[in-house]
């Protein structure tokens, strides 16, 4: 196991161009940790699995070498000339301008940004964005589309799941993603992007809902039905403490994947009052 991780170390640092050094900075640790990783004489803590995998743009499932099974249907989808989910930025995006408009560049996060469509928009209208995605079909999409609208994102690859911030931004930005977290981690996931949120920030998120009287979407993965949907108000109870400027369920009808169906969401757009 020591020797996959280590491997698998080095493989990425030496493709991502870093020292060891580099990475030793980046995690607080001294080069010498980082050396017996990667010749399989110690493991990193589990605790900076998440932040390694970050910094070398992977998941912890690619680093403890397993292979993922969660989104990889997304590669397929992505892989077709046509954006999959279109290219019209998603209504959300107009409420994020009309709360906090680009009146300075303020620092948005998108997570699971698909093939971009939505931060694109985004940085057009002058915010700076950062958005990532576990796809690398859609997030090669997504950096020709920014490259087609002449604006600057910063795009990289991560795994929700695995991902935790270590910046602050002043915009996070959510659509359709957060079902891939399983239940029992959810709480953790929101309050850590909840701390690396600057007073002032704004979470523009959107859940799908369970309701007996929908149908499950055709194109369903069978990740997204391992994990599940959320309950009514359970993202909202995650910010009892924020300050609501949107808070509603809505059921829209849908054609992703070629056959109409139907979805419930919760929608919650808050604001952090207090540090």
């Amino acid at each position: 196991m020591n020797d996959m991780i280590g491997t698998a170390i080095m493989k990425k640092r030496k493709q991502m161009g870093y020292t060891q050094q580099k990475i030793a900075d980046y995690l607080n640790v001294s080069f010498q940790a980082v050396s017996k990783w990667e010749n399989g004489q110690a493991y990193p803590d589990i605790n900076l699995l998440p932040r390694l995998a970050y910094l070398l743009e992977t998941t912890t499932d690619s680093l403890l070498g397993y292979n993922a099974v969660a989104i990889t249907d997304y590669e397929k989808r992505y892989q077709e000339k046509e954006y999959y989910w279109g290219l019209i930025p998603n209504e959300m995006c107009y409420e994020i301008m009309k709360i906090k408009p680009p009146v300075k560049p303020w620092r948005v996060l998108e997570i699971g940004c698909g093939e971009g469509k939505d931060a694109v928009f985004l940085a057009k209208n002058g915010y700076q964005v950062s958005a990532f995605d576990v796809a690398e079909a859609g997030l090669e999409k997504a950096g020709r589309l920014a490259q087609l609208n002449e604006v600057s994102i910063e795009f990289f690859k991560a795994d929700i799941r695995d991902y935790r911030p270590d910046t602050c931004f002043d915009i996070v930005y959510c659509s359709g993603v957060l079902h891939y977290i399983a239940g029992n981690l959810r709480t953790e996931f929101v309050d850590w992007i909840k701390e690396y949120t600057t007073v002032g920030g704004i979470h523009a998120m959107n859940v799908f809902v369970d309701k007996p009287f929908i149908m499950p979407a055709p194109d369903l993965e069978e990740s997204e039905i391992t994990n599940g949907n959320w309950r009514s108000g359970e993202l909202q109870g995650l910010y009892h403490d924020w300050f609501f400027h949107q808070n509603e369920e809505v059921i829209f009808d849908c054609d992703s994947g070629g056959k109409p169906h139907q979805h419930c969401m919760d929608i919650l757009i808050a604001e952090k009052m207090v540090g």
